[in-house]
């Protein structure tokens, strides 16, 4: 079912959705999503095979169903690319909504502006979900305008903890770290720091 089907035709409308009901579907868009992840990067080691065996070989008629492997291999790869960059924009509008739904209930503010999104709202997002161009973190900074919520630190993008994980990351990409085991150790240490002086200052 599509997303906008989903917010739109339900005999319950979005903003009467309960907060398990919200999480089933995003539990569902989150296992899809993984599926898709897994095939891009399946597709994209097969594809590094079928180069490296292309790179060796010397006969030109096999070289040539090699090179028709690899690009049906890349064409695959950019559909479900595409399809993930659409499961992940549905993923943040449900877990958003399920945000929602979860302050109102704690603040008992049934029917605060703070609930939901209007049907005008909901087809422009309907596009910018179809839309190739868009990736998630752009949708992501849309939804959250649109839903105007008074979100915490990370939940419109990284907490100080994930920086860290993309610290180490980039460490490794330019050298300064070298050995994986020791910067996954690192960046483990500090998201667990980082996690125990909120626990303290909360």
């Amino acid at each position: 079912m599509a997303l906008f089907d989903w917010l739109t035709k339900r005999r319950k409308p979005v903003s009467k959705m309960t907060r398990s009901e919200l999480r089933q579907q995003e539990l569902r868009l989150d296992k899809e999503r993984a599926s898709l992840l897994r095939r891009v990067e399946d597709l994209a080691k097969a594809k590094q095979t079928v180069f490296e065996r292309g790179a060796g070989e010397r006969t030109p008629e096999i070289r040539r169903v090699l090179a028709q492997e690899f690009e049906l291999k890349t064409t695959e790869q950019l559909m479900i690319a595409r399809q993930l960059n659409i499961r992940s924009k549905e993923l943040l509008t449900v877990s958003r909504l399920r945000m929602l739904r979860e302050n109102i209930d704690r603040a008992r503010q049934v029917g605060s502006k703070l609930g939901m999104i209007g049907e005008r709202d909901l087809i422009a997002l309907e596009k910018m979900i179809e839309n190739d161009a868009i990736t998630a973190e752009m949708y992501q900074d849309r939804l959250d305008s649109m839903l105007s919520i008074g979100v915490q630190e990370g939940a419109t993008g990284l907490s100080e903890a994930g920086q860290q994980v993309l610290d180490m990351w980039e460490r490794l990409d330019t050298g300064l770290v070298k050995d994986r085991d020791e910067a996954f150790e690192e960046a483990d240490r500090r998201v667990r720091e980082r996690h125990k002086a909120t626990a303290e200052g909360a």
